[in-house]
């Protein structure tokens, strides 16, 4: 399907405008009655010599996904490929709760490494390939308290969109 200069002109300044090709796959459905596949919204897109602006700015090549993986399951960063040590843990400085991420994930787990509670407690953690979050005290028994969680969830929020999960 061709679209007539006027049609053109608007899916060029919806790029400019930093839309996505499912935006614009959209706009063009509403607001011109052309329904178009992605695929064909892409290859649109492609012959108007245009090109969709990136969202985030580019990934490192230290954090990057390994080749041929995608975000899906078993995609880790290239921190935690195989044959690195694990980093320790630093100890926490005025009472904070520090997390620090394994270079190689334990067994079963999609990322891993270690925490260490502001009342100088460790403990390991890791997500599962379901998201699902394990932790598990050196000391026998230990739980961390509420507050201390809390800050550990958001520390292991901010490490691990480091790299780029």
């Amino acid at each position: 399907m061709s679209l007539d200069e006027a049609q053109r002109k608007k899916v060029a300044g919806w790029i400019a405008e930093g839309l996505k090709l499912s935006e614009i796959q959209n706009r063009l459905a509403s607001e011109l009655g052309v329904t178009l596949t992605y695929m064909a919204v892409r290859l649109l897109v492609d012959d108007l010599k245009l090109t969709p602006k990136d969202a985030e700015p580019p990934v490192s090549a230290d954090r990057a996904l390994s080749p041929g993986l995608s975000g899906a399951a078993g995609a880790r960063p290239a921190a935690a490929q195989p044959g690195a040590a694990a980093p320790e843990a630093p100890l926490p400085a005025g009472g904070q709760v520090s997390v620090s991420v394994d270079k190689l994930a334990r067994p079963g787990a999609f990322v891993s490494g270690k925490v260490t509670f502001s009342d100088g407690n460790q403990a390991d953690w890791h997500l599962d390939q379901a998201g699902r979050l394990g932790l598990v005290p050196q000391k026998q028994g230990y739980r961390p308290p509420a507050e201390d969680l809390d800050e550990f969830r958001a520390a292991l929020e901010t490490e691990l969109g480091k790299l780029g999960f």
